[in-house]
């Protein structure tokens, strides 16, 4: 069992185009198949209705028994920061395990800041995902600046980096090590540790061919589940 997903609650903040949905719905595909019998859900807290979204992965979320938890306006081009009630069910079940999935930049960082007294209770970790390739996280000191203002809006501290460096279609194993290596210098700053690196089966195989080697702890192979609502 990957020891980042031991916790009862992984949280995944970070910039716009970071890949938070995809990796969330990936990790709480990866707890199924490392627990069988648990019981696991996904939030999708994208308050802000982007364009991509956990919430889009329904069908493979039920086909994996996971329970996906999302606002009532999500699918829609309604904007409306609202959390139901439902969104608590892993805070007042213990029989649950489960991903969020925040979207929204510092405005979701927000919403999660006023989960903090029930976060208090549970064991948690909060991921920050990065894509180098993106505007506002393609530098070091960007990196950190995004961490510095996601955690004051969320009122947390960030546990770990997720390297999500892609350019989709064409990523390469050797842009996705330059990720890992912006992210620790990152890191060497802030200090918050790289906890784990996702990238596609396809690039994972190129980075084992090409004997390219990874920092993080973890390395996770990621299926593609969202793709672009026209």
């Amino acid at each position: 069992m990957s020891k980042l997903l031991d916790k009862k609650l992984t949280i995944v903040i970070g910039a716009y185009g970071s890949g938070k949905s995809e990796i969330s719905v990936n990790l709480a595909m990866k707890m199924r198949q490392d627990e069988p019998s648990q019981k696991i859900l996904l939030a999708d807290m994208d308050i802000v209705n982007p364009y991509y979204r956990s919430a889009d992965a329904a069908r493979i979320l039920a086909d994996n028994d996971i329970r996906l938890i999302s606002p009532s306006y999500a699918g829609t081009n309604v904007d409306a920061p609202v959390l139901g009630g439902e969104m608590y069910v892993v805070f007042d079940d213990d029989s649950y395990k489960g991903v969020f999935d925040i979207g929204g930049e510092d405005m979701g960082a927000v919403v999660l800041g006023s989960l903090k007294s029930r976060l208090a209770g549970i064991d948690y970790s909060l991921l920050m995902a990065v894509n180098i390739n993106r505007p506002f996280t393609s530098s070091p000191e960007q990196i950190a600046q995004m961490s510095v203002e996601l955690s004051e809006a969320a009122g947390l501290r960030i546990d770990g980096y997720i390297n999500n460096t892609n350019l989709l279609e064409m990523t390469t194993a050797a842009n996705v090590r330059e990720g890992e290596d912006m992210i620790l210098e990152a890191s060497a700053v802030t200090g918050i540790p790289l906890v784990m690196t996702t990238m596609a089966s396809d690039v994972y195989d190129e980075a084992v061919k090409e004997g390219i080697e990874f920092h993080a702890p973890e390395v996770v192979k990621l299926t593609k589940t969202i793709f672009y609502n026209y």
